[in-house]
């Protein structure tokens, strides 16, 4: 986490430097050797400051007033069953006190979500290095942060909390067919040579962070960097296109949006920037499509990989 943002930070220093060293460490270890319970923290629920459920239970109003226009009909029925609220701070794990009426208990995202699909949203220190967190993908545990960013920066954070990582993110992960995609990803890019690096982040880019898809005859929302931003969801679904056959470039800042039709082959070959509104986004007809794809490019980086022994 980054030191220049003024935190309440819940993770306990020691553990927290054990962790973050041994997710740094699975970089020289053997896909086979990696052990991804040495990456996790414990979530302090208690520690939550009142300004952290608010700062929360703000952004999921906010959010909220526009996704259930905006979003895909899989998000929100993702984040339904994982029993999301706009009162507290999300708890990952069993149960706890709720913050603002001890009589009451909050129950864990995982108690519902586990029992979906077998995926586990598992409290880290921060970020992961690509391997641990490929790891993690391929066991279906999405590495989540926990902190939750400073009322000062509700609109802004150059790193994701735990509002990106579980409002974002997790709601997807109730749903089989994406559940299954993203495991295959963290599998593939496991076993991935270094030649499919900067295609795999080109394909994590334009589908899990700024993804779109077409539902009831119309463009909807699935990637969480539109999923938690009212100003990347607007453009992206607003943003008028470019004239007929106008390939716009990654650094395009026009105010346009040109909507591709979704080609797992074309992705990986599409550079991206992440300073500023994308130009360029790619358009799934279903999540069937981008599992079917991933399945397809998961052959070929593991026959590679075994060609290569």
């Amino acid at each position: 986490m980054r030191k220049d943002i003024n935190y309440n930070n819940i993770i306990d220093g020691e553990e927290f430097e054990r962790a973050q060293a041994a997710a740094d460490a699975a970089a020289d270890l053997p896909a086979d050797e990696i052990d991804t319970e040495k990456f996790y923290v414990t979530q302090a629920y208690d520690k939550y400051s009142e300004e952290n459920h608010e700062v929360w239970g703000e952004m999921y109003r906010q959010r909220m007033s526009k996704l259930e226009e905006q979003a895909s009909n899989t998000f929100i029925a993702g984040l339904k069953a994982i029993q999301l609220r706009p009162g507290r701070v999300p708890l990952l794990f069993g149960e706890a006190p709720h913050p603002t009426d001890p009589e009451r208990t909050v129950t864990g995202i995982n108690e519902f979500l586990r029992p979906l699909t077998g995926w586990q949203s598992r409290a880290v220190p921060g970020y992961l290095p690509a391997k641990a967190f490929f790891s993690c993908l391929a066991r279906r545990e999405f590495p989540t942060t926990i902190v939750v960013r400073p009322r000062e920066q509700m609109d802004y954070l150059p790193e994701p909390d735990i509002f990106h990582d579980v409002f974002g993110h997790v709601p997807l992960h109730a749903d089989d067919v994406f559940a299954e995609f993203l495991q295959t990803y963290g599998q593939a890019a496991l076993a991935a040579g270094p030649e499919h690096t900067e295609p795999l982040s080109r394909l994590f880019w334009f589908t899990v962070e700024f993804g779109l898809i077409r539902e009831d005859g119309r463009l909807k929302i699935y990637g969480s960097g539109l999923i938690s931003s009212h100003g990347e969801s607007a453009h992206a679904l607003e943003a008028p296109a470019p004239p007929a056959g106008v390939e716009l470039a990654p650094s395009d800042q026009s105010g346009r949006v040109e909507r591709r039709p979704f080609d797992l082959d074309r992705i990986v070959n599409t550079a991206f920037e992440i300073d500023h509104y994308q130009p360029v986004l790619y358009v799934l007809e279903s999540f069937e499509q981008l599992r079917d794809a991933m399945n397809g490019y998961a052959e070929r980086v593991m026959d590679g990989a075994s060609a290569s022994r």
